[in-house]
């Protein structure tokens, strides 16, 4: 019964770790825009444009693609 208990004390807090995560898009050099959490941008250099933060990853991707379609960012 431990074991149940730890496992969804797990799930718990990896749903709150995901839910307080900010999501950012980041131009890279090249022109390709790229999405990082919160901690991976705080790990990166120092990057000239970036949006965000966004709730969600999803947000993210849906603001890369606006900034795609806008021609601030280059498709892969």
């Amino acid at each position: 019964m431990t074991t149940a208990n730890s496992e969804n004390n797990n799930e718990t807090q990896v749903e709150e770790t995901q839910a307080v995560t900010a999501w950012h898009v980041v131009q890279q050099p090249e022109g390709h825009c790229e999405i990082y959490s919160q901690a991976e941008l705080t790990q990166t250099t120092a990057h000239p444009k970036t949006w965000g933060p966004f709730d969600s990853r999803a947000e993210a991707i849906a603001k890369r693609v606006g900034l795609i379609r806008a021609g601030k960012c280059l498709p892969k």
